[in-house]
């Protein structure tokens, strides 16, 4: 199954990933038009969603679609979880998910967008698998953290290294939670959905150059791990938000380091999810 955000109403997406029906009017009004309030009614809306006949759905464009989960509670990312993304940012491979910082939900939008660059700031590109909870996690065994998984989206977390970095005790937050600093989708798509949902292909291009490219078998801390850890410390509610690393090739780990800049088309992938597709435009001056 997969649901998107159309122009800010919850529809249910046709397998080709062009077409698409409303869920309220679908439902006669059982479920509202909010995407974000679906997910504390998770299993009641899937258990109706799997008899809902697709053939009705009509074409839309992929433009209008936002963020799959717009207004989490909890927008949480965890670094460092590739290897070799460790080892490019200069750091050890950390035996627990302590790199754990939130992003501003502010900062959410959809999969098509432009993306203005701050002035004088080194914009870095980081595409992550991003995982959208469906029930409340707390204190979970490992092995029940996906029954706890919604879905999976694709998700890039727009990284300003200058403010990222700033001051005496460095904070993530504020850099990675810029205007448009953290496109989703194009939509949430149910693990059931995949062969394995712990082994997929993720990377992204620059003008059509590679600059990333991955597998998420190759995450440290797994999905499931990542839930089991993180809801052994705190309570994941159903509809938050957890983006789970991203692999080597980020602009900063290079020699010389490299940036986005203006007039740049950054286009990111899950296998088996979709794209994002954001266009990077200068600062207006002062």
């Amino acid at each position: 199954m997969r649901i998107a955000n159309l122009l800010g109403r919850l529809v249910l997406v046709a397998p080709e990933g062009t077409r698409a029906i409303d869920v309220e009017r679908a439902s006669g009004g059982r479920f509202g038009p909010g995407v974000q309030a679906i997910y504390g009614r998770w299993a009641e809306f899937t258990a109706w969603a799997e008899s809902v006949d697709l053939s009705a759905a009509v074409p839309f464009a992929v433009e209008n679609l936002g963020a799959p989960a717009p207004a989490p509670g909890q927008l949480l990312a965890i670094g460092l979880n590739y290897a070799d993304h460790a080892a490019e940012s200069g750091f050890a491979v950390p035996d627990a998910p302590t790199v754990l910082f939130t992003k501003w939900a502010s900062c959410l939008t959809g999969p098509v967008t432009t993306v203005e660059l701050p002035d004088g700031g080194n914009t870095d590109w980081e595409v992550e698998l991003v995982v959208v909870l469906g029930k409340r996690a707390w204190r979970i065994e490992e092995d029940k953290a996906w029954d706890h998984v919604a879905g999976l989206t694709v998700g890039q977390d727009l990284s300003e290294r200058i403010t990222q970095a700033a001051g005496p005790s460095p904070q993530f937050s504020l850099g990675k939670s810029l205007p448009g600093f953290g496109p989703m989708g194009p939509w949430l798509v149910t693990h059931d959905e995949f062969a394995n949902p712990d082994d997929l292909e993720i990377g992204c291009a620059i003008n059509g150059e590679t600059v990333q490219k991955g597998r998420t078998s190759d995450l440290i801390f797994s999905v499931s791990s990542m839930i089991a850890k993180v809801s052994a410390r705190l309570p994941l509610m159903p509809g938050d938000v957890l983006f789970t690393g991203t692999p080597a090739g980020v602009g900063a780990g290079r020699k010389p380091p490299r940036f986005l800049r203006p007039g740049d088309e950054l286009v990111s992938y899950v296998t088996g999810i979709g794209e994002l597709r954001q266009r990077f435009v200068a600062a207006p001056s002062a």
